[in-house]
C-alpha cells in the first residue's frame, strides 16, 4: 500500500495517484489512466444532460463516486442521484454547515467526530465517531451529522487517496443514555445506512462499534435490517472487555494515547480538527446552494 502513509494528513493536497496507489486502484477498482479519463468524461456528459443534478460538480467529486462504484457507470450514476436526492430530502443534514455556528462549535469542542492525522497501514482514513459525547437534551443529531460531513470532506480534501483506499470507521458508544438511543429512530437509522452504502462517495471498509454495552444489540438489530450482507459482514462489535482487540489492525503510532496509541492526546486531535475545519469554512459552505433533485 502507499508508502506515503507515514506523513500527516494535512500534507496530502495532491489528487494524482502515485505508482503504488495506481496499482491498487487497477487491481481493486478497475481504474487505469484511460478508464479514469473516459469515465469522468462520460459522467460529465450525463450530468450536463440531466436537469436534476448541479452542473458545477468538479471532476474529483465525480472520481470519488466512480471509485466507490469500481468504475461501473450505471452504479455511479445511481449513487450520484441517490446522494443528491438524499441531500435534498434531508437538507438538515447536508446544508448550513458553517463550523462557526455555536451549535456546531459545541460538537467540535467535544471531539464528537475525529479523523486520525495519518492513514493506517492499508492507506485507509481512520475515523472515530464519539457518538455518546453530546447531550441529547440540547444537541440535535442532525448537527452531529453536519460536523461528521465537514470533518470527512476536509480529511479527503487533504488526503485524496482516501477515495481509493476507503475508511475504517470506529463508533465509540461508551456510557450511552436512553436519550442517545432515543435519537436513533428507525427512520434515522435507515437514512444513515442508506448514506453509507448507497449515497455518500466513500468506501467504508470496516465499521467497528467499540465500548459497546451489552444491550447495544437491540439498536444494531435495526441497523443490520437495513444493511446489505456485504455491509453486515464489515460490522464488528467490541464490548468494554473486548477493547484490547478493537484497534489490532491500527498502528499505535497513529492512535491517540486514550485509545492505546502514541500520537498525541484526544484534546490535541480535537484542536487540530477544529482549526482545520474552520480554516476550510468557505470551501465547506461554497456548494450549499447547488440545485439538487426534488423527485
Amino acid at each position: 500500500m502507499a508508502g506515503s502513509c507515514d506523513d500527516s494528513i494535512v500534507h496530502y493536497t495532491r489528487q494524482e495517484l502515485i505508482s503504488e496507489d495506481k496499482k491498487y486502484a487497477a487491481a481493486h477498482l478497475n481504474e487505469t489512466d484511460e478508464t479514469r479519463v473516459n469515465a469522468i468524461a462520460e459522467i460529465r456528459r450525463w450530468i450536463e444532460e440531466n436537469d436534476d443534478l448541479p452542473s458545477q460538480i468538479d471532476n474529483f467529486f465525480i472520481l470519488r463516486f466512480l471509485r466507490v462504484c469500481k468504475f461501473d457507470l450505471g452504479k455511479t450514476k445511481a449513487r450520484m442521484q441517490n446522494y443528491y436526492k438524499q441531500r435534498s430530502d434531508l437538507s438538515k443534514w447536508y446544508m448550513n454547515k458553517d463550523p462557526f455556528q455555536p451549535e456546531l462549535q459545541e460538537f467540535f469542542n467535544l471531539g464528537s467526530i475525529l479523523s486520525l492525522r495519518k492513514p493506517d497501514s492499508q492507506g485507509r482514513l481512520v475515523i472515530i465517531v464519539r457518538a455518546t459525547r453530546h447531550d441529547p437534551r440540547r444537541h440535535e443529531l442532525s448537527n452531529l451529522i453536519k460536523v461528521a460531513l465537514a470533518v470527512i470532506e476536509v480529511a479527503i480534501k487533504h488526503y485524496p487517496a482516501a477515495s481509493v483506499y476507503g475508511c475504517a470507521l470506529f463508533i465509540d458508544v461508551a456510557n450511552p443514555t436512553i436519550r442517545h438511543v432515543g435519537q436513533l429512530r428507525p427512520y434515522i437509522i435507515k437514512n444513515i445506512v442508506h448514506a453509507w452504502q448507497g449515497c455518500y462517495p466513500i468506501r467504508i471498509q470496516s465499521i467497528s462499534m467499540i465500548n459497546a454495552p451489552e444491550y447495544v444489540e437491540i439498536v444494531l438489530k435495526i441497523f443490520r435490517s437495513f444493511m446489505t450482507e456485504k455491509m453486515r459482514n464489515r460490522l464488528h462489535v467490541y464490548t468494554q472487555n473486548m477493547m484490547h482487540n478493537c484497534f489490532k489492525d491500527i498502528p499505535d503510532n497513529i492512535l491517540p494515547v486514550e485509545y492505546g496509541g502514541t500520537n498525541g492526546t484526544l484534546q490535541e486531535l480535537i484542536g487540530y480538527w477544529k482549526k482545520l475545519v474552520e480554516e476550510n469554512r468557505d470551501w465547506i459552505t461554497e456548494n450549499e446552494n447547488d440545485r439538487t433533485v426534488s423527485k
